[in-house]
């Protein structure tokens, strides 16, 4: 009789529960579901993860000004209006489109001229930061959903206490959660020699407003306003490769000289901002916006998106590349778990002739996460998609290449979680040297990876399968 009450009160209770917040209906499913086969643990599981943003928190977010980039916003639009923006001998015209998508959704300005290097080893990442950093003569600022507090951790941190000490200014967020074991004390040092550093949605606020499925997952460095780092790599000694669990460490991340820094240290004060004491805030000033001179070729914007707004931007990115692909598409991903939209955009362009290749991990780092990811892998093959399994390590790298002539590399996986739930960040590159760059790196890791086949897929245990058809079932809101 105990058990029959505990069952109705809890089926009650989810159904109040999930229902009063405006979702997804397929993210509204899935909760419902932990909700009933997890009574108890499963209302705990959504006090602390499934609880969508305070409306006064989405405010916030989404009142901070684009500092030093509202300006430009309004005279691009209006270039973009006399057609002088991008020149048709400049560009492709899937690119006007997009540059066009990007300034209308995400205020996103087009910067041109800026030279890029790409960086696909941790050692080497690293190594650049640190000389950039080094050399930092006005600011550092620094953003990473994962800031560890170990060895590659305390050296970034030493670095960034030697800089505070010389007079640079010193700003770092980071993910409280994906940061777990860094806590305010480990930034003690640098706030005593005035450098700063906030916790996003840090665990100082009220047990109220705090959400661990909303996560800050934008990885970004501006350095003077010069020098900027966007990409994949979290700061850890697994992103050198020094865990026996994940082995080698394949990630990719950009560092770009040029006007793109401006649009990587707007973001980063609308983060702060929104992350900071008021009395912290940052208002604007012409040291942080520096005049750049022409740098490269690479024409870049660099977009956001988040639960801050209603409109998916890096996923429309995503989809406008896709549908637009005449030749071949090439994704590296440590997430695949598509929403339909994606889904039906990958499977169409494979339908259709196009060339679509997607490489993912050999091993997980979120087991529920890997197994709806094996899904989606069987349900693509299936359509026609070619799926690689990254053999050399553990994949986390988040790019998207199209016909040698668009890419995008940034923060934000093919999943439901970058899309929807986690602050992300990506650069979206118009270069056909840079493109081509990325899918010779692709061919190269081809060299390392296996390719899966239905039959593969088939050869699996029962249990197996199970648990991947089960995962698939929580998809939106892994």
């Amino acid at each position: 009789m105990i058990i029959e009450v505990v069952f109705l009160l809890n089926l009650v209770f989810a159904m109040l529960t999930v229902f009063r917040e405006k979702r997804e209906i397929s993210a509204t499913w899935a909760w419902l579901l932990v909700l009933l086969l997890l009574p108890v643990i499963g209302f705990i599981l959504y006090l602390f993860i499934g609880k969508k943003l305070s409306r006064n928190k989405i405010d916030d977010i989404r009142t901070q000004k684009q500092i030093g980039i509202d300006q430009l916003v309004s005279l691009q639009k209006e270039q973009w209006d006399e057609k002088e923006l991008l020149p048709a001998d400049e560009i492709i015209d899937t690119a006007r489109e997009m540059v066009h998508l990007f300034l209308e959704t995400d205020n996103a300005i087009l910067t041109k001229h800026n030279k890029v290097e790409i960086l696909t080893d941790g050692k080497e990442k690293f190594k650049r930061l640190f000389e950039d950093i080094a050399a930092a003569t006005d600011h550092v600022h620094v953003e990473y959903y994962t800031f560890y507090n170990d060895e590659i951790g305390n050296q970034l941190l030493h670095l960034l206490e030697k800089k505070a000490a010389e007079g640079v200014k010193v700003r770092v967020i980071y993910d409280s959660f994906g940061s777990h074991g860094t806590t305010k004390k480990f930034f003690a040092k640098l706030e005593e020699l005035g450098g700063r550093a906030e916790a996003f949605f840090g665990s100082g606020r009220s047990f109220s407003s705090f959400r661990l499925n909303y996560r800050n997952h934008r990885k970004l460095v501006i350095i003077d306003g010069k020098v900027g780092y966007i990409g994949g790599f979290n700061v850890g000694d697994q992103y050198l490769s020094r865990s026996k669990k994940f082995g080698y460490w394949r990630d990719t991340h950009i560092r770009v000289q040029g006007n793109a820094t401006d649009s990587m240290q707007s973001r980063f004060f609308m983060d702060w901002n929104a992350t900071a004491p008021e009395k912290d805030r940052i208002d604007y000033q012409e040291n942080y916006f520096p005049l750049v001179k022409r740098q490269g070729k690479t024409s870049i914007q660099i977009v956001s998106s988040g639960p801050d707004n209603d409109i998916e931007k890096i996923k429309l990115g995503y989809i406008k590349m896709i549908n637009n692909a005449t030749e071949y598409i090439m994704i590296q991903t440590a997430y695949l778990i598509p929403d339909d939209p994606i889904l039906e955009a990958l499977s169409l362009a494979a339908f259709s002739g196009i060339k679509v290749k997607i490489m993912i991990p050999s091993m997980p780092d979120h087991p529920f996460v890997y197994r709806a990811t094996q899904y989606y892998a069987k349900s693509l093959i299936t359509n026609g998609v070619e799926i690689y399994r990254y053999d050399n390590g553990f994949l986390h790298s988040k790019t998207l290449v199209v016909d040698d002539k668009i890419a995008s590399v940034g923060s934000a996986n093919m999943d439901y979680r970058s899309f929807k739930l986690n602050f992300e960040v990506n650069a979206f590159l118009y270069d056909q040297e840079i493109s081509e760059q990325l899918s010779n790196i692709f061919r190269e890791d081809m060299k390392k990876s296996t390719k899966l086949t239905i039959e593969d897929f088939k050869e699996q245990s029962i249990w197996l399968k199970f648990k991947q058809y089960f995962s698939r079932l929580l998809s939106p809101i892994l």
